[in-house]
């Protein structure tokens, strides 16, 4: 969990340093084909706003989704990281 909280810090100190917010933020996520993973990286960003754009591995097992949204805070940001986190088979870019 310390590695975590390091991360999440040194990330919150980079955006403060090289972003003034609100601005546009993109998130990339890689899933598993398997489950209902896209849905669930989908439901996080409903009702905000966010442009949403998945496109299939070469292979058919992994799903790419790129989402672009107004975000207001580096902590807002951090907040979306640790929802989406929790959705199984997820990697963060």
């Amino acid at each position: 969990m310390k590695d975590k909280n390091e991360f999440y810090n040194k990330l919150k100190n980079q955006l403060d340093e090289t972003t003034s917010f609100p601005a546009d933020y993109m998130y990339k996520f890689i899933v598993p084909t398997d489950e209902d993973q896209v849905a669930q990286v989908q439901a996080l960003f409903n009702n905000t706003g966010a442009v949403i754009n998945t496109k299939k591995s070469k292979t058919g097992k992994y799903i790419s989704v790129s989402i672009v949204l107004k975000i207001s805070s580096s902590n807002d940001v951090i907040s979306y990281y640790k929802k989406a986190e929790k959705i199984k088979g997820i990697i963060s870019l």
